[in-house]
């Protein structure tokens, strides 16, 4: 009863209190579970081989990603993003009696923003793990082993490591993404992905929506791109059509590939999507992205993806363009087109 009440107070109430409790009790349950195995299997096996279990599963991280680390060179990366910030980032390998290090440095990325594209530490320490996991071609659970290999210096008061009371919201959905491209652009190992998550919500008094759309993956040395999923730091998935329209007044006129919407090379990205959304009610719509204006990089001679584009086609028959950040009403019968960035490629194409 006191849950329930926190959340129907408060200037901005939640919509559906009941449907919050359930999910607070999910995590609870789950919470509860995961700890009470944990105990079981202490009094099973005993506490100090569990623990010794433990700290193998980190050793063996560090190992792993000690050997990835040896067959990388020193690079370095800057990647402007469509508000003008810059994430810039060096990697230096060196080695020692332990074996090789990598320091990732991002001296030199944008001061602190007054906008809410800044991304805590937290988020920062969370792509460069992603990253360096993501060179590792076995299996291998995410822990901090991964890290401890890694010196990493994100400047104070920048806007990766940015002070109170920075807005941050942006920061884990879409700077997350231009880290993670900018490191792999760095060890010139994959092109840029997409680059954001265009995050688009609507709603009215009624109702309240938000989702995430895919795009793009980059290119590499031996594969292509990816057309159409979530890529990197996202891992969130969409409202099936028949679920959404029926919660909601819209109607998801198309879903589909962005043809020729990823980069061109020897390697060739991933192309973006296109979703276009009817409203049957008057709303209100925001969009949250980037690669709007910067295109998404290739690399090694491999072409810059499309950009993407966010559009209101209104019912006059009259078409508006939105920013990468942007909000909007929109009458009953109006349309929301988003087209989402695709990958850039990789190489240099080779003549046909």
């Amino acid at each position: 009863a006191e849950t329930l009440a926190l959340l129907s107070s408060g200037r901005y109430p939640a919509r559906d209190p009941q449907r919050c409790l359930g999910d607070l009790q999910a995590q609870i349950a789950a919470c509860a579970r995961g700890a009470a195995e944990l105990l079981t299997l202490g009094e099973t096996f005993g506490h100090d081989v569990v623990a010794a279990y433990m700290a193998h599963v980190q050793d063996n991280a560090e190992t792993q990603v000690r050997t990835a680390i040896r067959g990388l060179k020193n690079g370095h990366f800057a990647y402007e993003m469509d508000n003008g910030a810059t994430v810039k980032v060096a990697i230096t390998i060196t080695g020692d009696i332990k074996g090789p290090w990598a320091t990732v440095d991002f001296t030199g990325t944008s001061p602190q923003l007054s906008d809410n594209f800044n991304a805590p530490l937290s988020v920062t320490r969370a792509a460069v793990l992603y990253v360096f996991r993501c060179l590792i071609p076995s299996d291998l659970p995410m822990n901090d082993g991964c890290l401890r290999p890694i010196t990493l210096i994100v400047p104070s008061g920048s806007m990766l490591n940015p002070a109170y009371p920075a807005a941050v919201v942006a920061g884990n959905v879409e700077t997350s993404q231009v880290i993670t491209d900018a490191l792999f652009g760095a060890l010139g190992v994959m092109a840029a992905a997409q680059g954001t998550m265009n995050n688009f919500t609507f709603g009215n008094a009624n109702y309240q929506y938000y989702e995430t759309i895919a795009g793009g993956s980059g290119a590499g040395p031996g594969f292509h791109g990816t057309s159409a999923i979530q890529t990197h730091m996202t891992n969130s998935r969409l409202t099936d059509p028949e679920v959404l329209e029926t919660r909601y007044p819209v109607l998801v006129e198309t879903f589909a590939i962005r043809e020729n919407s990823g980069g061109a090379g020897q390697w060739h990205g991933g192309n973006g999507a296109i979703r276009r959304i009817r409203f049957l009610e008057p709303m209100t719509a925001g969009i949250l992205s980037n690669r709007r204006r910067i295109p998404p990089f290739g690399l090694d001679g491999g072409h810059a993806a499309a950009p993407g584009l966010t559009r209101i086609e209104r019912t006059d028959g009259s078409t508006e363009i939105l920013g990468p950040t942007a909000r909007t009403t929109l009458a009953a019968g109006d349309a929301i087109v988003i087209e989402t960035p695709g990958g850039g490629g990789f190489g240099t194409a080779k003549p046909s």
